[in-house]
């Protein structure tokens, strides 16, 4: 959006000139809306001499309709990450500037209501393929109470539409520990930018003069400029340029090539499937392997609850089938015995019958011979 500082932030940080935007009208400025504008500055820190890409992106967000106004940003960002891999694919390979965007830094309007539906858009839409920085711009405009609430109203947001920004590595220097602490707790950074400079105590320094005093861009005190700065060119720069390499442009890499291996079969699901990052995509595989493991788990269990019933069903049917047989055998037993006893009775009264009878024909025999006693 015009009118936040974007060039004289630029200016101050890297203490350069961009050229001035044409200024011809609002119909002007709106068709620059859809237009990237790059240049190049060299920055000399500690006699080191830095070749930086500056990419500003006039007009943003001042049309009536900002619909697909981020599309340009996303389309430089994408055809940057082509070169890089065209440069990387040939044969014959030969040393290639990075050209690669590596770090977004993103103005807020300093209205003091949190973030603007397309800050909101534009960040969601660009956190999977650049690092964002969010800023305040005019940090000056707000009282250090005023700076803190809004602040922490930007963050709210940003943790509530789940946008990812820059998240500072740990450091292992005390030194470094302490600037993550306070970049951290300083975030999103409030700067000031000017491209005046005033005089206090005889020094020249960048600043804005105010009736009541001066805000100096490079007092740490007055707004985290310095800060950034540091950030940027001194102690992040190769973070933000291996975030860049290993997560960014992989994530772009991974799914051009996958694209062109599916060669554009799949319908639907496959491009849904492309358009997520491979840690996303490593993560959903991830987490529908644990729900297939626990569906198989809930299964197996089943099955063996069902098992268990099954074999103790079996063995009361045993039980009660033994018991059913055990009666009819002990039946079966009586019934036997008393046959046998009914048996034994009969045959005691016949042989007590036979044994009269025997006795009788004795008798009767020895009387015929005479010998009765």
């Amino acid at each position: 959006m015009a009118g936040l500082g974007k060039s004289t932030l630029i200016n101050s940080l890297f203490l350069t000139e961009l050229p001035p935007m044409d200024n011809q009208g609002a119909f002007q400025l709106v068709q620059k809306t859809m237009q990237i504008e790059q240049s190049k500055v060299v920055v000399n820190e500690d006699s080191v001499q830095l070749t930086l890409t500056i990419v500003d992106t006039p007009g943003f967000g001042d049309a009536v309709d900002n619909s697909d106004c981020w599309q340009p940003v996303i389309n430089y960002i994408d055809n940057k990450f082509e070169d890089f891999l065209n440069s990387e694919s040939r044969v014959n390979r030969r040393r290639m500037p990075d050209s690669r965007v590596h770090c977004c830094l993103y103005l807020i309007s300093p209205s003091g209501h949190g973030l603007q539906p397309l800050d909101v858009e534009f960040m969601k839409r660009l956190h999977d393929k650049v690092t964002i920085i969010p800023l305040i711009a005019k940090g000056d405009t707000f009282t250090p109470e005023e700076c803190q609430q809004v602040k922490k109203q930007i963050i709210q947001d940003i943790q509530a539409h789940k946008i990812k920004i820059y998240e500072f590595p740990d450091a292992g220097q005390h030194e470094g520990r302490k600037l993550k602490i306070k970049v951290e707790e300083s975030m999103p950074l409030a700067v000031v930018c000017s491209n005046m400079e005033v005089a206090i105590d005889g020094k020249k320094v960048r600043g804005r003069q105010y009736p009541w005093g001066v805000a100096e861009v490079a007092n740490g005190e007055h707004c985290a400029f310095s800060v950034l700065r540091k950030i940027l060119i001194r102690t992040h720069m190769q973070d933000l340029k291996g975030i860049t390499n290993s997560i960014h442009y992989e994530n772009y890499r991974t799914k051009k090539l996958a694209a062109l291996t599916c060669n554009g079969v799949g319908g639907a699901n496959a491009k849904e499937e492309l358009n997520k990052c491979p840690l996303a995509h490593m993560e959903a595989e991830r987490n529908e392997h644990v729900l297939r493991l626990k569906k198989m788990e809930s299964e197996m269990q089943q099955v063996f609850e069902m098992k268990v019933r099954e074999k103790k069903q079996k063995l009361k049917d045993s039980e009660l089938e033994l018991e059913r047989h055990h009666a009819q055998m002990k039946k079966s037993l009586v019934t036997q015995y008393q046959e046998l006893e009914e048996k034994r009775q009969q045959f005691e009264q016949e042989k007590q019958a036979w044994q009269r009878l025997q006795a009788y024909r004795l008798m009767e025999k020895n009387k015929r011979r005479g010998k009765v006693f």
